[in-house]
């Protein structure tokens, strides 16, 4: 009897623990079924921000937050930049650069302008903006008088060694050449030609004079000849045809600017009293 009430008991015991196993157990295949121990829908994503549905590993164990896990982010690999070339910058240019080797002078102009009267140094054009052909004219004009340096620029000792004629007639000596020529309104109205002037011990200053005195025939007391054409401009010089051969050098004169009878005639009849007189340059040798 006691035997039986033992099995009984036992069986009973059995029972028992079967009916609360599969209470406690949750078959997520069995749809939501086998008693009312599923966790209230959302209160594991309150906990761990995930799905609600607990694993097989949870099985009687109050519910816990699981421990998150941060995604550790991949390491990004940022571009390196590439280095750079910086191209050098050129400097500026002007506009209006000049010829190479050949700086432009305060007075381009002008002196273009005197050249081109003048004539033959070469051709110029006359704007202002210094040139190729503009430099070798004023280069051979710089060599000529002397002038230093040979560079073709037209600044102030170029400027001064001209012919600065004015409106009315101007009688232009080049001393260095040993020519002569008139210009009137701009314009040459007797061309270049030869002349001959003060020798050693009687050089003809250079500088801007005025015609003073005409005489059509003029006697020279202290050397006793007639002096034709006579236009006499500084300290008893003036213009007047040669009564010596010219073209010899050797001699030269007392300081007058002689001339040929043609050169001597025409002279005559475009200058009077006032004619502006413009020598430059020096004679070498005086």
């Amino acid at each position: 009897m006691k035997h039986v009430r033992i099995t009984s008991r036992l069986v009973a015991v059995m029972v028992v623990a079967l009916v609360g196993a599969g209470a406690c157990a949750f078959d997520p295949q069995a749809g939501g079924g086998g008693g009312g121990g599923a966790a209230p829908a959302g209160a594991a994503e309150q906990s761990t921000g995930a799905s609600g549905t607990p694993g097989p590993d949870q099985r009687g164990r109050p519910a816990t937050t699981a421990p998150t896990r941060t995604p550790t982010p991949k390491p990004t690999r940022s571009a390196t930049p590439k280095p750079t070339r910086s191209t050098p910058t050129a400097p500026a240019t002007s506009t209006t650069a000049p010829a190479a080797g050949c700086p432009q002078g305060e007075h381009q102009r002008a002196v273009e302008t005197y050249l081109a009267r003048l004539g033959g140094f070469g051709p110029v054009t006359v704007d202002g903006r210094q040139s190729a052909a503009d430099c070798a004219a004023i280069k051979k004009f710089q060599r000529r008088y002397g002038i230093r340096p040979v560079q073709g620029r037209a600044g102030p000792t170029t400027y001064d060694v001209r012919c600065k004629a004015g409106t009315g007639t101007t009688f232009c000596v080049d001393l260095t050449r040993q020519t002569v020529w008139a210009v009137r309104g701009g314009k040459v109205i007797m061309a270049p030609t030869v002349t001959r002037t003060g020798m050693s011990g009687y050089r003809t200053p250079a500088g801007t004079y005025t015609v003073n005195y005409r005489n059509r025939k003029e006697w020279s007391d202290p050397y006793e000849v007639w002096l034709p054409y006579w236009q006499h401009f500084t300290q008893g010089m003036g213009f007047h045809e040669t009564t010596t051969y010219l073209h010899e050098k050797s001699i030269g004169s007392h300081g007058c600017v002689n001339l040929l009878h043609a050169d001597a005639v025409r002279m005559w009849e475009l200058g009077k009293v006032g004619t502006r007189v413009v020598l430059i340059g020096r004679r070498p040798g005086t």
